[in-house]
């Protein structure tokens, strides 16, 4: 079995690739790595979602850092994975271990793991703990392990809360008691998933659905984008909600809907948190995006003098950034977000609530707010679509266009590339079209932006014919 880290751990098909063998190699490589840095002795943080089995596979982690003689904090129920990265930072942690596949469909789930500033674990990280589990592989390395009941007796292995500490993070960064009294009408979806009872927990009043333990997630994937917020929308057109936020399984992304039930992307969401920081905040600092992201972030960027940075998909390559230089604010378009004065890593949770935070200072919808913006940079309309390929459909798709990239899409003449991540085609009004194959799983990702709804999808339907799909 070979073990690949994607944009953000290591997932598969549970019983497939995601097994209890699969997950002790790659728990063991972990914790020969840990000793070998000097990190195990600074313990080792563990928490899991609400997938099948997340919480025997966290165990399981558990045991085999036991017998390798790291001492383990797990939580003590299911957790967001933002909350479990703000443990590793606040108690010191050498590392930690996140059970859960994130958005992914449910028959998947995975192994994250955060480095000791709290965040994803760089690409040199993965790569190394990748080069261990060929080597153990190689070698037949044997698993060391310490049986769970035993290693609790031991006081190897201690159950905590994480959400204490989490808690009061959050309560510095955002002003709990001016949305209170804001008494915005809000309702959160968290999918099913490790956010359940979070928000409502921290702002009381604040309605929930879907927040019943559920590891089918309602039969579909845990991620917040439009085409699985139906409910939410509904809720927020019947008048008896002004904002519905949306997380997903692991409660590291956010979605949202507008004060009209409309679906208000992650695009939007940065945009009008970029903006909170900066003038409601006064925060300043740079502004770093993945390549399928929007470019009003670019614009906003340039009308403030902010620094801006453009990486691969992938929250670990802002991680990078948001340690290296002065960052205020990072994001992806999977509605992975992350602020300066917190970790380097995406929260769901926080975004939610600065989401909430802004429309209680200002007194104005999430699209007010953002048409406020757009009247001063543009207006501009973007869509994403997803298509099964093959294997080898996807490698051919990948050489023709590395060796032969389009000119020329829809009529319209292609001015530049990017091909960092995926092959992004940029006009000469800046509209875009970016064709990507998935890092996870096996889809072929179709991304664009432009000034209206109708050159959006011309644009993707170009891309279809081109990719076959």
């Amino acid at each position: 079995m070979q073990i690949k880290f994607g944009t953000d751990g290591w997932r598969g098909v549970i019983a497939r690739e995601f097994t209890f063998d699969n997950l002790s190699l790659v728990a063991q490589a972990t914790m020969d790595y840990l000793n070998r840095d000097g990190l195990g002795d600074k313990g080792l943080v563990i928490g899991y979602d609400r997938r099948f089995l997340s919480r025997d596979f966290a165990r399981r982690v558990a045991e085999i850092a036991a017998g390798n003689g790291i001492r383990v904090r797990l939580t003590d129920g299911y957790a967001p994975t933002p909350a479990v990265s703000w443990a590793v930072r606040e108690a010191g942690a050498g590392a930690g271990v996140m059970i859960t596949a994130s958005h992914n469909p449910p028959e998947y789930n995975g192994f994250k793991l955060k480095e000791a500033f709290g965040g994803s674990a760089r690409p040199a990280t993965t790569k190394i703990l990748e080069e261990i589990v060929a080597f153990n592989i190689a070698n037949v390395r044997r698993v060391v392990d310490c049986p769970f009941d035993e290693a609790a007796g031991k006081g190897l292995i201690e159950l905590f809360d994480p959400c204490e500490g989490y808690f009061r993070q959050i309560g510095r960064y955002v002003d709990l008691d001016l949305i209170a009294k804001a008494g915005i009408p809000a309702v959160v979806d968290p999918m099913y998933g490790a956010g359940s009872g979070f928000i409502p927990r921290l702002l009381k009043g604040v309605a929930e659905i879907h927040n019943d333990e559920n590891p089918s997630f309602g039969g579909q994937a845990p991620e917040p984008i439009g085409e699985h917020l139906a409910e939410l929308s509904a809720l927020i057109k019947s008048g008896k909600y002004r904002v519905g936020l949306a997380l997903d399984g692991d409660a590291d992304r956010i979605g949202a809907v507008d004060e009209n039930g409309d679906f208000f992307s992650s695009h939007s969401i940065f945009t009008v948190i970029l903006r909170h920081l900066i003038e409601h905040k006064r925060l300043r600092g740079g502004v770093v995006k993945t390549v399928s992201t929007t470019r009003m972030v670019d614009l906003l960027a340039d009308k403030y003098g902010l620094p801006l940075f453009e990486t691969p998909i992938g929250f670990k390559h802002i991680c990078e950034l948001m340690l290296a230089e002065d960052i205020l604010m990072g994001g992806e378009e999977s509605g992975g977000l992350g602020v300066k004065g917190h970790i380097p890593e995406r929260d769901g949770i926080l975004l939610g609530l600065l989401l909430l935070e802004a429309i209680a200072v200002r007194g104005k919808g999430l699209r007010q707010l953002l048409d406020e913006t757009m009247e001063e940079i543009g207006h501009f309309h973007y869509r994403r679509i997803d298509r099964r390929i093959g294997d080898i459909e996807k490698e051919r798709l990948i050489a023709t266009l590395r060796s032969q990239p389009p000119s020329e899409i829809d009529g319209r003449q292609v001015v530049s590339t990017n091909f960092s991540d995926g092959f992004k085609f940029i006009f000469e009004n800046g509209d875009w079209l970016l064709i990507r194959p998935s890092g996870t799983e096996p889809l072929l990702r179709l991304y664009s932006e432009a000034g209206t709804l109708q050159q959006v999808e011309r644009l993707l339907q170009a891309a279809r014919v081109i990719a076959g799909v």
